[in-house]
């Protein structure tokens, strides 16, 4: 018996998988192949295979978790957005106006 996972896309619209959208699909994807690659590391290192499930498995509930609630709290764009706003400066400031006296207009 298959399961077949259907992947919602309308015209104009992004990606959308189990409520998660657009890039956090991509953030979810790159967080289980790094969840997968400690518990590889964990079971090379000889840590019994119960503790390294427990430990992934929680890590994997948390990131599963965290990245459907930014989905959910921010939309499509909005962490990016977020992000971008933390590097405008709020305030510009300028003790000279020689800066301007320079300027010259465009000749047409």
């Amino acid at each position: 018996m298959s399961i077949v996972y259907s992947i919602n896309k309308g015209i104009n619209r992004s990606i959308e998988f189990k409520g998660i959208k657009a890039q956090y699909i991509l953030y979810l994807a790159v967080g289980l192949v790094g969840l997968l690659v400690l518990f590889a590391i964990g079971y090379i290192a000889g840590a019994p295979i119960w503790l390294c499930a427990l430990i992934v498995g929680g890590l994997g509930f948390f990131l599963f978790s965290t990245v459907s609630k930014y989905s959910r709290k921010y939309g499509e764009h909005g962490l990016l957005k977020k992000t971008g706003y933390r590097s405008v400066p709020e305030h510009i400031r300028c003790h000279s106006r020689s800066v301007f006296f320079n300027l010259t207009s465009p000749k047409k």
